[in-house]
């Protein structure tokens, strides 16, 4: 029997309905038939996210993403995902708002990088997911992994291809190339694997652009909750 899942998207959509096909896909492809997934969202208004992201102003953002988790434990969720990796800089804030388990997206991430026995990674994000240190402690404490990012400009030309170009469902070639030049940087500075770590980045980049494994977090993240929702146990 299927275990009901919460989704917290809208952050943007377009990433989010990749987490919904995904999620959907899977489920089908492991009960067969006409099955699809158990499953809620709470979709946000990203405009007001992205407002308060602008303006620091993390507590806010904090209050509304744990309102939205347990809207969702009210209506039947069983487990919750926040469908981006940047609002899990809020993550300990949903966790004690709720009773159910918030399914930490760095923490699939980081068993299957250790699965495939890699041990430094280079990191692409939001500035926010790159330049905080929420995300890399975490892979660092629980998977002992060595997390990297760009430098400067790499880091300012990859959020800017996330907010101005991705969450708008922009797609543009030249944006494509840029992302391979920095990622072949990271590769030159010992990363033997790269995380997509903005759920919108899976929209422009491929294991075949990066000539290094990449580890799509949204593609992770939805197929950990299917493990969950059917397993009872959430696995990369």
């Amino acid at each position: 029997m299927q275990r009901m899942i919460g989704l917290i998207g809208g952050m943007s959509w377009e990433s989010s309905a990749v987490y919904y096909r995904i999620i959907n896909q899977a489920t089908q492809s492991r009960l067969g038939g006409l099955s699809s997934a158990r499953c809620l969202m709470w979709s946000f208004d990203f405009g007001e996210i992205e407002a308060l992201q602008v303006g620091e102003n993390w507590e806010e953002a904090g209050r509304l993403i744990a309102d939205a988790a347990k809207r969702l434990e009210r209506a039947g969720a069983e487990i919750c995902l926040i469908c981006t990796n940047t609002m899990h800089m809020v993550a300990d804030s949903v966790e004690v708002a709720i009773t159910i388990p918030l399914l930490h997206i760095a923490d699939p991430t980081g068993e299957l990088i250790r699965a495939q026995g890699l041990e430094r990674v280079g990191l692409l994000g939001t500035a926010f997911t790159m330049e905080r240190d929420f995300y890399q402690a975490r892979l660092g404490s629980r998977f002992g992994l060595d997390v990297f990012t760009p430098p400067d400009d790499d880091r300012a030309e990859v959020h800017r291809i996330i907010y101005e170009e991705l969450v708008r469902g922009i797609i543009k070639p030249a944006s494509r190339e840029a992302l391979r030049g920095v990622i072949a940087r990271l590769r030159a500075r010992g990363a033997q694997g790269v995380i997509l770590g903005c759920t919108e980045l899976m929209l422009l980049m491929e294991d075949e652009d990066a000539k290094a494994p990449l580890f799509d977090t949204t593609e992770i993240h939805a197929r950990a909750a299917v493990d969950w929702s059917l397993n009872g146990a959430a696995t990369a």
